[in-house]
């Protein structure tokens, strides 16, 4: 099959992380006229098996390239002759970038960089047909106080290493659409939180330990607040954006959905406790306040009215009713969630993507 006979080629990068992988299958399912190419270095966090249901899908390809190597970019530009991109891609993990700061720049910057500039080089006699969707986070903004929320004109104040970088690939991006017209759309966005998230992150870590009966850490008294927006809900926003934003724009999404993170935790152990039979809330007995974590933003929240005014577009998922269906979905996949602890999924592209996609460039 010739990628060519596709409407478009989107680019997704990352595609094989946690919010990547939701994003991928997403497109593949809803729009087999569309070419997805899946590009993923498959660090610790990216795991194939994410994608088992649409691997073998006729509009999807996976490429194993490094943003941060140019000529690799350019290459899957110029073999799947890419009309558009949604960049994901990227190093998130705020305690990593604490101890390890120049990955998070190399990859975050460096690679967005690499991406913008096959991009502009690739489309340079159509840009107007193209889009270059760069996905951010709310961390740019820094810390709120009690009160307020983070709009799109809120003025950026990056608080960590992992905020820093992603606040650097956000002003890159803005910077190739007024320098060199690139057609760019950008969203920025609170907690997300569903299945297929890797546990290093607050709620599969707490499910995981809940469900061993081990310590359940948390930073300080446990009083930072955050938005947690529902991966789907996401998914959701970014397809809109894709297709209805305008160029140049960009959106806060956000989950309608603050919550403490002690509170969120005793949540969790109500929740986990009551799918297991164990006795209710027993579980907060393994809650443990340890050192805070260095530079922790107080509170982040969303004023997500103007995609809702814009695009028509706003979240459906309830919290408690989303962590319901988080913490069904990790207990059901124990099985996913073990290969993950004990770092098996990582032979998964060896066992089912030995050989290359047998596609007609």
């Amino acid at each position: 099959m010739k990628v060519d006979q596709f409407n478009k080629r989107i680019l997704i990068t990352g595609g094989a992380g946690f919010i990547g992988s939701h994003v991928v299958k997403y497109f593949v399912h809803q729009h087999p006229e569309i070419f997805v190419v899946n590009c993923d270095l498959l660090t610790y966090a990216g795991n194939l098996s994410n994608l088992k249901e649409i691997e073998t899908a006729p509009n999807y390809g996976f490429e194993k390239q490094d943003i941060r190597d140019l000529n690799a970019i350019q290459t899957v530009f110029n073999q799947y002759k890419i009309t558009d991109v949604i960049h994901l891609a990227a190093e998130s993990h705020v305690d990593r970038s604490i101890e390890s700061p120049t990955d998070f720049i190399s990859t975050n910057v460096l690679g967005t960089v690499n991406l913008l500039l096959a991009a502009k080089e690739y489309w340079k006699n159509s840009m107007n047909s193209h889009r270059f969707y760069h996905v951010s986070t709310d961390e740019v903004y820094g810390s709120l106080g009690e009160t307020g929320k983070f709009t799109e004109t809120t003025s950026y104040d990056p608080r960590s290493p992992y905020s820093a970088s992603k606040a650097s690939s956000d002003h890159l991006v803005r910077a190739f659409h007024h320098t060199y017209q690139l057609p760019i759309v950008i969203s920025n966005c609170s907690n997300n939180y569903g299945p297929y998230q890797f546990p290093e992150k607050l709620i599969p870590l707490m499910i995981n330990n809940i469900l061993h009966q081990k310590e359940l850490p948390v930073y300080g008294q446990g009083l930072n607040v955050r938005d947690w927006l529902w991966v789907g809900d996401h998914v959701s926003a970014i397809h809109r954006i894709f297709f209805n934003g305008q160029d140049g724009e960009t959106y806060n999404i956000g989950g309608n959905c603050e919550m403490k993170n002690i509170d969120l935790v005793n949540l969790l152990c109500q929740i986990v406790d009551s799918a297991l039979n164990r006795p209710d809330g027993s579980s907060k007995q393994l809650i443990r306040y340890v050192k805070d974590r260095a530079g922790h933003d107080l509170r982040y929240a969303i004023d997500a009215s103007k995609i809702k005014e814009k695009l028509s577009w706003e979240p459906s998922m309830d919290l408690e009713q989303g962590l319901k269906i988080t913490v069904d979905w990790y207990l059901q996949n124990t099985e996913w969630l073990n290969q993950i602890v004990n770092g098996e999924y990582q032979n998964y592209y060896q066992r089912h993507y030995s050989k290359r996609n047998e596609l007609q460039y």
